[in-house]
């Protein structure tokens, strides 16, 4: 960790160069003998990235920011404030504390929190941020989180890991099992200095396979941020053996959709074909499984056991996705789509249908854009339709 990057002069150079070029950058050099040409480019380019997703950071001067992939791992403010707002107590400890973002919003809801990395420059960063930030209440911790915590020996009301969804010889993981730290593997021992455990996981893996990997399992939250599936977070109450509860949660500019429902629910929901409404699940509803409960909860007819794509007569304004109108209902028949589209242009959107939206468009030469919204799926008599629709 370079401090002469706290220079004036330096800062001063980070922030005339937000908007140009890197590359250009790197090919002139450093104008600073003290700070090479990568620090500069690092500070830049972390600084263009926090803009978006970490605000405060990025509004907050001498802030040092790490490489890339630190970045790119970390929560940003939306999910890390979801997750603050979730749990609270007198003192709880991350063991695999990164950039230190979550910590960073733990510190509004816990008197004492202790931030654990094994990357020594890292800690350091996220020391020297907690100054800048005028944090007090965040305790960091060098090298492995588990001698840390057995050292501490004392117990904390929450544990919150989020396990590297790397490995250097599998790459991209899809087992709790395989990330690091291994956390079914250590859950007795973590157990031991905390009776709550809050899991941030990946959304590539699957939820099922995870909760027969973990034990104790109380909730499990999903959450979307603009309709991108960000972070899955499972609760862990030690002794725990009721129902789990599953909440999607989809953070929108405004807004905020949730919906929830009992894990392993044999609730289920109604069909029929298309009538005046048509409902699209938003990402966070698609990666729970959930389908029936949306049809039974919402009092939604599904187009088809695989389609995921819900009708109704009277309008449901408050559902958790997108909203249409449907205006035509026709089969997959070229001469007559095209008689909709006097642009030949429409959003495609295929459920459960034989063909991609990439086949179709060169099929039909459709192209994108435009106010039309074209739903290629299957309805319960198993035949191929084409959903005209107006957004809401």
């Amino acid at each position: 960790m370079n401090t002469q990057l706290f220079n004036s002069e330096v800062q001063c150079f980070i922030q005339e160069n937000l908007k140009n070029n890197l590359n250009n950058l790197v090919l002139k050099g450093s104008p600073f003998p003290e700070v090479s040409t990568q620090e500069l480019a690092q500070q830049i380019e972390g600084k263009q990235k926090a803009k978006k997703k970490l605000p405060l950071w990025f509004k907050t001067e001498n802030i040092y920011y790490p490489k890339k992939l630190n970045l790119e791992q970390t929560s940003s403010e939306s999910t890390a404030l979801y997750k603050a707002k979730l749990i609270f107590g007198e003192s709880i400890i991350d063991l695999t504390g990164g950039f230190g973002i979550d910590c960073t919003f733990f510190s509004e809801f816990f008197k004492e929190v202790h931030h654990c990395e094994m990357n020594s420059e890292l800690s350091d960063i996220v020391t020297s941020n907690c100054q800048r930030l005028n944090i007090k209440n965040i305790i960091t911790h060098k090298g492995d989180s588990l001698k840390v915590i057995k050292n501490l020996n004392k117990k904390f009301d929450w544990i919150y890991i989020d396990p590297s969804r790397r490995n250097d010889i599998k790459g991209k993981v899809f087992l709790l099992n395989d990330c690091l730290p291994n956390v079914p593997n250590n859950l007795d021992a973590f157990f031991e200095y905390s009776d709550q455990i809050l899991i941030k996981i990946s959304p590539i893996l699957d939820i099922t396979s995870t909760i027969n990997e973990l034990k104790f399992v109380k909730e499990i939250h999903i959450i979307a941020l603009e309709n991108e599936v960000k972070e899955l977070l499972f609760i862990l109450e030690k002794g725990y053996a009721d129902t789990i509860i599953i909440n999607t949660i989809n953070i929108l500019k405004e807004k905020k959709q949730s919906f929830c429902f009992e894990y392993g629910s044999t609730q289920q929901g109604r069909y029929g074909l298309a009538e005046n409404y048509l409902y699209e699940p938003n990402a966070a509803i698609m990666k729970s499984g959930g389908f029936q409960e949306v049809s039974s909860q919402l009092n939604l007819a599904k187009l088809h056991q695989h389609s995921h794509l819900y009708t109704s007569t009277e309008l449901y304004k408050d559902f958790p996705g997108r909203i249409f109108k449907i205006d035509a209902v026709l089969n997959y028949d070229k001469k007559k789509i095209m008689k909709l589209l006097p642009d030949k242009k429409a959003n495609i959107t295929t459920r459960n249908f034989p063909e991609t939206v990439a086949q179709i468009r060169k099929k039909t030469k459709i192209k994108d854009g435009g106010n039309i919204y074209l739903f290629f799926t299957t309805n319960i008599e198993n035949n191929k339709k084409v959903l005209a629709c107006s957004k809401l």
